[in-house]
């Protein structure tokens, strides 16, 4: 099955026919079909798949040695932000599909392992921590913390790995698969408008994070209630978001508040509670640190006058990723010359490169939009996207 035929497939996964827009959260119906139709791929080409315990799984192809070290990997996520577009992830699993299939039509011999990976909520969107899977399988988040996130029902992510036949008690580092990994190539849509040509390479993703702010006030009711009797968390969750796009400006870096949670959420009633997050991310370290740190600041002076409390909790943080130079220049080099840019945007293989060597391949986003129904690559690019990919395999797994 080419490219294309996949690409249709898996397009109406999940996909909302009002917006146009997609809900893969991991494990829920829609990414659960996305994970059913990768096992389906796997076996039409008889790979073999590996199921890791947390929830990440790998379709080998072998060499016919059957060695299983050195091993080449690629591949991306299946999962997405709510409401977010058709290509960030599955392209860089469809098009290593069509790039094993490509290599296996031209007869190019495999000397090391090829492993097509789909990592387990990259996003973060369910459980709030993102490339939840590859954090685990390299130890970069705490077992222990990871199977005590909740979902926006509730629900634990060891409450939900149990429901998805996993053992929760088994999640963590896993030093023989990633023992047996040589290198990983990750190919993705770009996310902005920076990549003038159909494929790129990245240098090097930026630092970025996630903080949670928790507002504390008290509940009353909206028309009884005085002013001067009010303890509104609204107030200084209000003077947060102001907050935050002053100091990124003031920092060279970007902020967003993107989400937040009202208690009890009526029309007629004080909040007595918000929870908001946000996501900063910068050229360096100090700077997206400075911008946090300042926006907690005014938000803890705007909820002074009001009686609220404020609480900032850290839930994921990523320092800057230089990827490995040795690789990225042997992939630029089976590419013929290809152009070089850093992203913005956090990927599994950002997460991986402290364990291995990492590079990433981008495919050109006509639109510059992402995370949201019109991001979008050409028919054209994403196919420029599979040769190259093919290429940069073959130069690493069969040269």
């Amino acid at each position: 099955m080419g490219f294309e035929s996949m690409w249709a497939e898996l397009l109406p996964v999940g996909r909302d026919a009002a917006t146009g827009g997609y809900h893969r959260f991991a494990w829920t119906p829609p990414e659960l079909a996305c994970r059913a139709w990768f096992l389906d791929e796997a076996r039409r080409r008889g790979l073999e798949v590996e199921h890791d315990a947390n929830g990440n799984m790998i379709a080998w192809w072998l060499p016919r040695d059957g060695t299983r070290d050195g091993a080449v990997l690629t591949g991306s996520h299946l999962d997405s932000v709510p409401g977010g577009g058709a290509f960030d992830g599955p392209l860089g699993v469809v098009s290593a599909f069509a790039a094993v299939d490509l290599l296996r039509e031209r007869g190019i011999p495999l000397r090391r392992p090829i492993g097509i990976g789909a990592f387990a909520e990259e996003e973060g969107a369910r459980f709030g921590v993102a490339c939840l899977g590859s954090r685990l399988l390299t130890g970069a988040i705490d077992p222990a913390r990871a199977r005590a996130l909740t979902d926006g029902d509730g629900r634990t992510f060891a409450g939900v790995l149990h429901a998805a036949g996993l053992d929760p008690e088994a999640i963590g580092p896993d030093e023989d698969l990633l023992g047996r990994i040589g290198c990983y190539v990750e190919l993705h849509v770009e996310q902005g408008r920076a990549l003038q040509k159909p494929v790129g390479i990245a240098s090097a993703i930026v630092p970025h994070g996630r903080w949670r702010f928790d507002f504390g006030g008290e509940g009353n009711h909206a028309g009884t209630t005085g002013l001067a009797d009010r303890r509104d968390p609204m107030l200084p969750f209000a003077g947060m978001v102001l907050a935050a796009r002053d100091a990124a400006e003031r920092n060279g870096t970007v902020a967003t508040v993107g989400k937040v949670r009202v208690v009890p959420g009526g029309v007629n009633a004080i909040a007595s509670s918000v929870t908001a997050w946000l996501d900063a991310r910068g050229p360096a370290d100090e700077a997206v640190r400075r911008t946090v740190a300042e926006v907690d600041e005014a938000a803890r002076l705007a909820a002074r006058p009001h009686r609220v409390s404020v609480d900032l909790a850290e839930e994921s943080y990523t320092e800057i990723v230089d990827f490995n130079l040795a690789l990225r220049d042997r992939v630029g080099k089976a590419l013929g010359g290809v152009p070089v840019l850093p992203t913005g945007a956090g990927h599994d293989a950002g997460v991986l490169s402290s364990r291995l060597p990492a590079a990433m391949l981008f495919v050109r986003n006509p639109t510059g939009i992402s995370h949201a129904p019109a991001e979008y690559a050409e028919p054209a690019d994403c196919l420029a996207g599979v040769e190259a990919l093919t290429a940069v395999l073959a130069d690493l797994a069969c040269g």
